[in-house]
């Protein structure tokens, strides 16, 4: 018997197995959880039939008047089916209009999981924070199916690291839901060394759950090294007055998890007008939003620090563009997060192969692969002193005069 094409596709089809994917954010919005949601959707779409529950696109807290009519939309995004949820606005500053919005997604995506039929394998992140894994358990017991947690960030473990709540009974709680989440899933998957250390520290080495390591990633077909003179590079340098200085960047999310406060305080010590070898002035450009952002503006307004410049988030189309125009990028986490989370900027720096400064804890995930590829120089983030000697000897190699 001789199948043709239309029968080989038809015969596949019928073969795929049915994922279901819990994404608190997918594209368009700019979160880095879902940016790799959406890779990894679209990468398996040869194995599985893929469904996405998220929210509608909200990540900056405001939501565009056509996702206000109705509970659900459904949309399908290159092969992907997707069911987004109406939330409410928030504020990143405000912790009940979070809470609320947090809150709707969850029973949200519990309705909406009734909605979706039969699914074999069940995918979710640990976002929103402990939600996330809950909505796994859930989605098992509903569609009876298998279930894989992606453990990005660890909580309460990051909540307790920023001081961002110190409730005991409430912390308390959400590690023993957590802790229910993995015990419930068939397989965890963390991003980093560390963050397997710390599934094996929950468990205190007894009965620990099934975890395997697997990196986060960058697609290296969108991201990667362009030449200085690119013409989508100058004119990202020209929109935001850029053109011929030398650029110190970070770019992502400006919030409570990567001690910017303290990078600012460094960076107020390197004076406007500081110029390298051939010229250039020296600055230092933030890309992004966040919590922190305005409190790093008022910063360099009350220090008069020119040499500092703000810019948007930037569409993930030009994101290739914005990378390639830095000459150096931080990368950095606070004290304490060790173990909790992994910075997923790093695949992105890393693959356009711009220099890095790393302000990371020893023997954290993304620490070890730029030490162990020799990719830039690194300071833990409570000892100030070193990353100013670290600014301070990368800019003595560079600097003619101030």
């Amino acid at each position: 018997m001789v199948l043709d094409k239309e029968n080989v596709f038809l015969m596949n089809e019928i073969k795929k197995k049915k994922l279901l994917i819990y994404a608190h954010y997918y594209i368009p919005d700019v979160a880095s959880t879902g940016q790799i949601v959406r890779e990894l959707a679209e990468g398996m779409l040869d194995t599985f039939d893929i469904t996405v529950i998220c929210v509608v696109p909200s990540y900056t807290g405001k939501i565009e008047e056509k996702y206000k009519k109705q509970k659900y939309y459904k949309e399908n995004i290159n092969g992907v089916n997707i069911v987004r949820i109406r939330v409410p606005e928030f504020d990143k500053n405000n912790k009940k209009s979070r809470i609320k919005n947090i809150v709707s997604y969850f029973f949200g995506a519990i309705s909406a999981t009734f909605k979706v039929g039969k699914q074999d394998v069940v995918f979710s992140i640990s976002q929103p924070p402990i939600l996330g894994g809950l909505l796994g358990v859930i989605g098992k017991w509903i569609k009876h199916a298998k279930f894989v947690y992606n453990i990005q960030d660890f909580n309460p473990e990051q909540t307790m690291a920023v001081n961002y709540s110190k409730n005991k009974f409430i912390l308390n709680a959400m590690m023993k839901l957590d802790k229910f989440s993995c015990k419930k899933s068939n397989l965890i998957i963390t991003v980093g060394r560390d963050l397997v250390q710390t599934v094996n520290n929950r468990f205190k080495n007894k009965t620990v759950p099934k975890t395997v390591l697997i990196n986060n990633w960058i697609d290296e077909n969108e991201i990667y090294p362009l030449d200085k003179d690119n013409a989508k590079v100058l004119e990202f340098k020209k929109k935001y007055n850029l053109e011929n200085k030398f650029i110190i960047m970070y770019s992502g999310n400006i919030g409570l998890y990567y001690d910017l406060e303290n990078i600012i305080k460094v960076v107020e010590k390197i004076k406007p007008g500081t110029r390298t070898k051939d010229n250039k002035e020296v600055v230092f450009a933030f890309v992004g939003e966040g919590t922190v952002l305005e409190n790093l503006k008022q910063y360099k307004q009350e220090h008069n620090m020119n040499n500092v410049v703000f810019i948007p988030y930037q569409d993930k189309k030009d994101l290739i563009y914005s990378l390639n125009a830095a000459d150096v990028h931080w990368c950095v986490n606070a004290k304490g997060i060790k173990g909790v989370s992994c910075p997923s900027k790093y695949y992105g720096i890393a693959a356009v192969g711009k220099p890095i400064l790393g302000v990371l804890e020893e023997n954290t995930e993304v620490r070890l692969l730029i030490e162990e590829t020799k990719g830039g120089l690194v300071s833990s983030p409570e000892i100030t002193k070193q990353l100013r000697k670290i600014l301070n000897g990368l800019l003595i190699i560079l600097i003619v005069k101030n």
